[in-house]
C-alpha cells in the first residue's frame, strides 16, 4: 500500500525506506479500524486452508501458539509485520486478508453433523481443507458480485415436503414440479449447471475433493444455496451428483451435507431419494419412453447396445444410470443390466460409437457467469491483474487469455442499445496476443 504523494519539478521521487513506511502507517491504519475477530477468523480460514496447524505456523514465525491462537480468536489485533508474514507463509497478498468483503457465515459450524458422518472415510483434516477451499470460492464468487452490483436471483420453491411418501414417488413427484416451474419440458438437460446457476440461483463450483466424497451442500443466509461436486470423478457421475445436490435442496434446505460414495450398503430413505430424485429429473418418463420406442420400433422392440449407448448420449448419462433407469420403468426387464456386464458389455464403448454427439465440458472449476464478473470487474479496473488471476484460480498468462475469450460477450450492448463496457476493457487485453480457446 503507497501513497500518492505530490511530485513537483523540485521533489525527489520517495525513497524505498520512505515507501515501506507509508505503507506500514496506512496498514496500521487499516487494522485498527478492522474488527479484530473478523480478521481472526479469515486468518484461521486460510491456515486450516493451507493445511497447516497452530503449532506449525508459531513454530514457523518462531512465535508462541498461544499468540497464533490470539490472533485467530481475535483477542489481540495483529501488527503489520505479523500480518506480513501471515500472508506471505500462506501464499496470500496481504489485500486479501484485510479487504472488505461480505460476511458469509461459519461453514464449519454448519457442516459439523456431516463432517462426523464422513470421517469414516476421510481424516479431519483432509475434509476441512475440502470445506475451506469450498468456503474461500463461495466468498469469492459473492465478491465478484458485490464488485459488479449483480447478485445472484434466487428463484428458489417452498421446499418440498416428502415424509410419507416412497422416495421414488417423490421423486418422480417433485421432478414434474420443477421442470415445470423451470420450463424444462420432458427433454434432456444439456447444461445442467448454467440452468440451477441462471434459473434457480445455486451457487455451483466443480473441485478436486477428497476421493469417496461425491458433493458438498450448504446454505447460509448470505450465500444462499452453495453445491460443489468432485471434479475427479467422470462427467456423468458429476452431473448425477449435481442433480442428486439439487434434490438435497429442494427437500431439505436448511441442512447442509457432505455426500459420501459409501459403495453398497443399505440407504436411508433420504439418500434414496436423492439417487431416484436425480434419476428422475435427468431422464424423465415422459420423455425417456417416448424416445425408448422410437428407437426400438425399427428393430421390432428388441433393445440393442447402440440404442442404449445413443440414449445415454442423448440424456447425457451413463449407460449404467440409463439400463437401470429402464429397468425401474419397466421397458426392460429387470437384470438386464447386470447380465450385459456378464456378457461383457464395455460402457467405455459409448463415446466411441459412430454419430453419438460429444458431451459438451461444461464443468470447468467456476461457472461461466462466475468468469464473466471477474472479467468484468477486471475491465473497470476494480481488480488487478494479481487479483483476477487468484480469484479464477490460474496464473497471469491463464487470466489474460480468460479475458480476452469473453471480450466478446462483455461487449455486448445492453438493452438500452449502448455499449456495455467502456474502452477501458478494449486497452485492458490489447496487449494479449493470439487467439485463445476455451479455458478453464
Amino acid at each position: 500500500m503507497l501513497l500518492d504523494l505530490p511530485m513537483g519539478r523540485d521533489m525527489k521521487k520517495p525513497s524505498r525506506k520512505l515507501e515501506r513506511r507509508t505503507g506500514d502507517v496506512m496498514l496500521a491504519n487499516v487494522l485498527n479500524s478492522m474488527d479484530p475477530r473478523l480478521l481472526g477468523q479469515r486468518l484461521r480460514n486460510v491456515r486450516k486452508l493451507h493445511g497447516m496447524t497452530q503449532q506449525e505456523v508459531s513454530e514457523s514465525l518462531e512465535v508462541t501458539r498461544t499468540t497464533i491462537t490470539a490472533l485467530e480468536k481475535g483477542n489481540r489485533r495483529v501488527r503489520p509485520d505479523e500480518l506480513v508474514q501471515l500472508a506471505r507463509l500462506y501464499g496470500r497478498q496481504v489485500g486479501d486478508l484485510v479487504g472488505s468483503r461480505p460476511a458469509t457465515g461459519d461453514f464449519t459450524i454448519q457442516l459439523r453433523p456431516a463432517v462426523a458422518q464422513a470421517q469414516a472415510f476421510h481424516t479431519e483434516k483432509e475434509l476441512e481443507q475440502a470445506i475451506q477451499a469450498f468456503r474461500m470460492l463461495c466468498e469469492n464468487y459473492l465478491y465478484l458480485e458485490d464488485l459488479n452490483g449483480s447478485l445472484l436471483v434466487r428463484n428458489y420453491p417452498e421446499p418440498y415436503a416428502i415424509d410419507g411418501v416412497s422416495p421414488e414417488d417423490a421423486a418422480e413427484d417433485i421432478t414434474a414440479s420443477e421442470r415445470n416451474r423451470l420450463g424444462l419440458g420432458d427433454g434432456p438437460i444439456l447444461n445442467l449447471r448454467d440452468t440451477l446457476e441462471s434459473d434457480v440461483g445455486i451457487r455451483i463450483f466443480c473441485m478436486e475433493l477428497p476421493a469417496r466424497v461425491a458433493g458438498i451442500y450448504v446454505f447460509t443466509d448470505e450465500l444462499g444455496a452453495c453445491i460443489a461436486v468432485n471434479s475427479c470423478h467422470p462427467e456423468a457421475q458429476q452431473r448425477w451428483d449435481l442433480a442428486r445436490e439439487y434434490g438435497h435442496f429442494l427437500t431439505r434446505r436448511y441442512e447442509s451435507d457432505i455426500t459420501v460414495v459409501a459403495g453398497y450398503q443399505r440407504m436411508p430413505a433420504s439418500e434414496r431419494f436423492g439417487d431416484s430424485f436425480a434419476r428422475a429429473f435427468l431422464m424423465p418418463a415422459t420423455g425417456l419412453k417416448r424416445r425408448f420406442h422410437q428407437a426400438t420400433r425399427s428393430a421390432g422392440g428388441k433393445v440393442t447396445a447402440t440404442d442404449i449407448c445413443r440414449l445415454s448420449n442423448f440424456f447425457r448419462v451413463s449407460c449404467a444410470a440409463m439400463m437401470l433407469r429402464l429397468e425401474g420403468l419397466r421397458l426392460v426387464a429387470r437384470g438386464t443390466w447386470e447380465g450385459w456386464q456378464d456378457r461383457g458389455f464395455a460402457m467405455g464403448m459409448t463415446q466411441e460409437h459412430p454419430g453419438l454427439e460429444p458431451v459438451p465440458d461444461a464443468f470447468a472449476k467456476v461457472s461461466f457467469r462466475y468468469q464473466l464478473l471477474a472479467a468484468q470487474a477486471f475491465a473497470e479496473a476494480k481488480l488487478t491483474e494479481g487479483e483476477l488471476a487468484r480469484l479464477l484460480g490460474v496464473d497471469r498468462v491463464t487470466a489474460r487469455r480468460v479475458v480476452q475469450r469473453l471480450e466478446p460477450t462483455l461487449s455486448l450492448p445492453d438493452d438500452s442499445g449502448e455499449e456495455a463496457l467502456t474502452t477501458t476493457f478494449t486497452r485492458s487485453i490489447r496487449r494479449i496476443p493470439g487467439r485463445v480457446k476455451a479455458v478453464l
